[in-house]
């Protein structure tokens, strides 16, 4: 076994079953990014933005084991979007990476690199608020870290693929620019929850909006009505045929548009709409029920749950 200590190279062919990755139809090819740049940058809240997204992402990898950690994606084990977070925190194994990236790109294993960086004056801020040293500083002044950073990271910084200055970017910004860069299509996509409920049991606590349709006539009075649900035709016709239910329901329907392109802009991709009546058996199943179906027509992919449904 080689010593821990030892920084020669490695031949990444003893590490994965290289063959595979060529193996893999157009559609499972994984994606792999490495997250480095300067200590401060943002590192830490651009993994998390990849986190948000469903990125399996390792932080603070030694970079001799990128090679093992880029064949859990190439192997086909189920993780198919690979960040790894490498920079000088490895401290000596840090040299390693160029040698680890250019066996990655021998083997045509397919990498973006993702460089954070923001100006001198705007990192001595940051590690002034948070009162740390930095990794590179050692007995000396925070500028000297931070200098000796800039230099180990030159050769990387011509080499990186995206390129970020977070030095005027709040952290939802740098959020923003994150999934810019790597999201799909389905990343940006909005997931709505339209879950009914019943008043008399308590509003659910992860609404991101609660609609009343009190104001509608309650089946529970008719007696051939009372027996049934919002999901059985003779309720939900009940209560859309009510003077002003199918106008309420295209009104609120038009309305959710726009807030729910503004949730993705504001990196809020999860939404939950609740709709309540007193017990949440009839009015509200029947229009939650009708709402999602509203917007299923428009694309959008949504989830209808019936929170009391079978509580009476």
């Amino acid at each position: 076994m080689s010593d821990i200590n030892d920084t020669s190279a490695i031949p990444l062919n003893e590490i994965l079953e290289l063959d595979k990755a060529a193996t893999l139809p157009d559609a499972d090819i994984p994606e792999i990014v490495i997250i480095t740049g300067m200590s401060g940058a943002g590192r830490s809240r651009a993994s998390a933005a990849l986190e948000d997204l469903g990125w399996y992402v390792v932080d603070n990898l030694p970079p001799r084991l990128l090679g093992a950690m880029a064949g859990l994606v190439t192997s086909g084990g189920g993780v198919q979007r690979l960040a790894a977070v490498v920079d000088v925190r490895s401290r000596e194994y840090f040299q390693e990476l160029s040698r680890v990236l250019d066996s990655l790109s021998e083997a045509n294993i397919a990498y973006r690199i993702m460089f954070l960086d923001a100006s001198d004056a705007i990192l001595v801020r940051r590690y002034e608020q948070v009162r740390r040293p930095h990794p590179l500083q050692g007995d000396g002044r925070l500028m000297d870290g931070i200098a000796k950073e800039r230099q180990l990271l030159a050769q990387l910084r011509d080499r990186a693929d995206v390129y970020i200055d977070t030095s005027t970017l709040s952290v939802h910004d740098l959020a923003r620019k994150i999934r810019n860069n790597v999201a799909s299509s389905s990343d940006s996509a909005i997931h709505l929850t339209v879950m009914s409920f019943g008043f008399k049991y308590g509003i659910p606590l992860d609404a991101d909006h609660v609609v009343d349709v009190r104001f509608l006539p309650n089946p529970y009075w008719v007696s051939e009505l009372r027996h049934l649900t919002g999901k059985d035709a003779p309720v939900a016709n009940f209560v859309l045929a009510v003077d002003g239910a199918r106008e309420f329901v295209d009104s609120y329907v038009n309305m959710l548009a726009p807030i729910l392109e503004g949730y993705v802009r504001e990196l809020k991709p999860y939404v939950t709409v609740a709709v309540g009546c007193t017990g949440g058996k009839h009015r509200s199943v029947a229009i939650a029920e009708e709402i999602s179906r509203r917007m299923r027509e428009r694309g959008v992919t949504v989830k209808t749950l019936h929170r009391d449904l079978g509580r009476e």
